[in-house]
């Protein structure tokens, strides 16, 4: 994989104010950019809040929602709850696969898509449950997850 054009970083880590209390919202305005934090952002995020490197790691890598390797343009979520589980995200997931082309887990390889398990999105009433890009789906089955629109 190309590195990624990184001339908007300088813009990004100027738009917050170079106070440690930042870090999160600069990762996240990074993860926002390029859909995962490249290695250069975070040691030009540590050298700009004037945190140890270290520091930056283990804020990225505490939160789920901050990736170290690309996802796809489109995030499709299966929650995998227990609510969810026992209702049949297994199937669901299968079929997602099977539609979009990738496993679950993984991100397709012309990075169109990204298919990730969720421990839970808090829409049990609704089980089983797809989010794709925050859009939530409820009592999907295996037929109707293929037709999700990607």
């Amino acid at each position: 994989m190309a590195a990624p054009d990184m001339t908007a970083l300088p813009g990004i880590l100027e738009s917050r104010p170079p106070d440690p209390g930042e870090l999160l919202p600069l990762l996240t305005l990074i993860q926002g950019r390029w859909r995962f934090l490249p290695e250069e952002a975070l040691a030009a995020v540590a050298r700009r809040l004037k945190v140890p490197l270290a520091r930056v790691y283990a804020v990225a890598s505490f939160y789920k929602a901050l990736s170290f390797t690309p996802k796809g343009e489109r995030l499709v979520q299966v929650c995998c709850g227990t609510a969810c589980h026992l209702k049949g995200s297994q199937a669901v997931a299968g079929a997602l696969e099977k539609s979009l082309g990738v496993k679950l887990g993984g991100t397709r390889a012309d990075g169109k898509v990204t298919l990730e398990p969720v421990n839970c999105v808090g829409a049990c009433a609704l089980a089983p449950v797809v989010m794709m890009d925050g859009t939530v789906y409820g009592k999907v089955t295996g037929a109707a997850a293929a037709r999700i629109p990607v």
